[in-house]
């Protein structure tokens, strides 16, 4: 009977003293460019320089990709081939920024999603030079930093006008509405 006491105590010692099993995973490496297969390494070249200090979850994306990319036609791996080469050139705020556009795509409501959609198909259907256009004006604005918003800052106005009247609606939808009687 001590004996049986004993080795309840015993056991129930031991699992008190053990490290949380969470403790002990390590985690999850995958593997180096040097332990790339081949087939890996020409699928997903464009990445060689940085590989290898990509985040492992970022690595297990772009290994699934390489595992999917035979099943894809050669529209789709030219694509793939294009979007990796055009994402190492992106700096980390330009990744940043790409990659929460993307998330509040996801987020958008249905009718926007299908908007932006008719206008990706829209320009995708303009001349080059007019795209290189849109481009080129794109690049010339300001673009406030991932994170921040562009408002215009807040100026106190030491004597305000008093509120105009609300509009009422124009005869002709062309004409705006007078804030004042006629």
């Amino acid at each position: 009977m001590a004996r049986s006491l004993l080795a309840v105590v015993a056991v129930a010692l031991g699992l008190v003293l053990l490290p949380p099993a969470h403790a002990v995973v390590p985690p999850l490496k995958q593997p180096a460019w040097v332990e790339l297969t081949p087939e890996q390494k020409q699928i997903l070249a464009p990445l060689a320089g940085e590989w290898d200090r990509l985040e492992s979850f970022r690595q297990k994306k772009w290994l699934g990709i390489a595992q999917r990319y035979p099943t894809m036609n050669e529209k789709e791996q030219a694509r793939i081939q294009r979007r990796m080469k055009e994402w190492v050139k992106l700096s980390p705020e330009e990744r940043k920024a790409a990659r929460e556009k993307y998330k509040n795509l996801q987020k958008a409501p249905p009718e926007h999603k299908e908007a932006v959609k008719q206008k990706w198909q829209e320009y995708k259907l303009l001349p080059e030079d007019e795209k290189q256009r849109l481009k080129e004006a794109a690049q010339a604005k300001p673009h406030p930093k991932p994170g921040t918003t562009a408002k215009a800052p807040v100026v106190a106005d030491t004597n305000p006008a008093p509120p105009s009247p609300p509009a009422t609606p124009a005869a002709d939808p062309a004409q705006p509405a007078s804030p004042t009687p006629q």
